[in-house]
């Protein structure tokens, strides 16, 4: 059948592979209009028709709705931009299905209970938008307010977990764990007890941002001490702690006496709390990058160190601050 000839619509379900009555409904919506009906009433339909139904067939395949397709046949609007719009709503979709995917994988993994995974979910599916919005509130509990200077923008920058669009279940699981902690009440007086310490520190002497901070001086002096094994209630330990101290105190523009290290020892306990290393653990699964180094055992070790030059004194209720 070339040239002219006029296909009968069992001859375009043979040509096509479509059904005769899939190809009888597209033409009664005006898909595949016939070319003329015969003599019995029966529809004849163009060589045309054949290429119509390939194209109808294969923008069906890929998920465009009919009325999509028929303004594409019909010059409505161009195949290039309902393409494009078909793609971005299919990017979606992808990424919702992924992190399902991510979700239940999460759930299997730790053996959620049905309450969990509720949350879970819940928290997993909020927009990007959304999640900014629940950080953006966290974080702002903790620093707004305390100090205009740009270092201060660049660690809450640092402190913003950004979940991918194509999360694999232990970052999956790692934000949800994130986004619980930044809504618990007590984690919140804590991050910005940290925070109005750091800022004490940061307004005292000297030429803001410059200066490492106490938790940085104790870690860089006490590193070699824990190395060699040196046990922070022994003799060993004295110029490792008068060392410290007056580092700290004279950057801070105090002298060192007992009540400048019982507020360094507040300062410390407050910024080794293990909820807020967990945040920092959380933070690096969820971004991708590499988990950071605890400052834990040298904190641990100078805290004890210095209590016991305290003599056994521990930080004053108070003391909010080396300052």
């Amino acid at each position: 059948m070339d040239g002219d000839t006029l296909y009968s619509i069992g001859d375009l379900a043979r040509r096509t592979g479509l059904t005769v009555k899939t190809i009888r409904f597209y033409s009664d919506r005006g898909i595949v209009p016939p070319a003329e009906r015969g003599p019995t009433g029966y529809r004849r339909y163009g060589v045309d028709a054949v290429a119509r139904l390939d194209l109808v067939r294969t923008l069906r395949d890929l998920g465009l709705s009919l009325p999509a397709i028929q303004k594409i046949l019909e010059r409505e609007v161009a195949l290039t931009e309902v393409a494009a719009a078909h793609a971005a709503a299919l990017s979606v979709q992808i990424r919702t299905l992924r992190l399902r995917r991510a979700v239940l994988m999460a759930v299997a993994k730790r053996g959620s209970t049905p309450e969990e995974m509720s949350l879970m979910h819940k928290l997993a599916k909020l927009s990007e938008d959304e999640r900014r919005r629940l950080i953006d509130d966290f974080l702002g509990s903790a620093f707004d307010g305390l100090d205009p200077d740009p270092g201060f923008a660049g660690i809450r920058r640092s402190m913003t977990p950004e979940l991918p669009d194509d999360p694999d279940p232990g970052q999956v699981e790692a934000w949800v764990e994130l986004a619980e902690l930044s809504q618990d009440p007590d984690f919140r007086v804590l991050m910005r007890r940290t925070a109005e310490q750091y800022a004490a520190e940061r307004a005292m002497g000297g030429t803001a941002g410059v200066r490492p901070d106490s938790v940085a001086i104790v870690r860089d002096r006490v590193g070699p001490a824990l190395a060699a094994g040196v046990d922070p209630v022994s003799s060993r330990a004295d110029p490792i702690v008068s060392a410290v101290t007056t580092r700290c105190a004279d950057i801070a523009g105090r002298p060192d006496d007992a009540d400048f290290r019982r507020r360094l020892l507040a300062r410390l306990e407050t910024a080794g709390d293990p909820r807020r290393e967990r945040y920092l653990r959380l933070l690096a699964v969820v971004n991708g990058w590499p988990a950071p180094e605890s400052p834990a055992p040298a904190s641990d070790w100078f805290a004890r160190a210095l209590r016991v030059r305290l003599g056994g004194e521990g930080p004053e209720a108070d003391a909010s601050t080396t300052g």
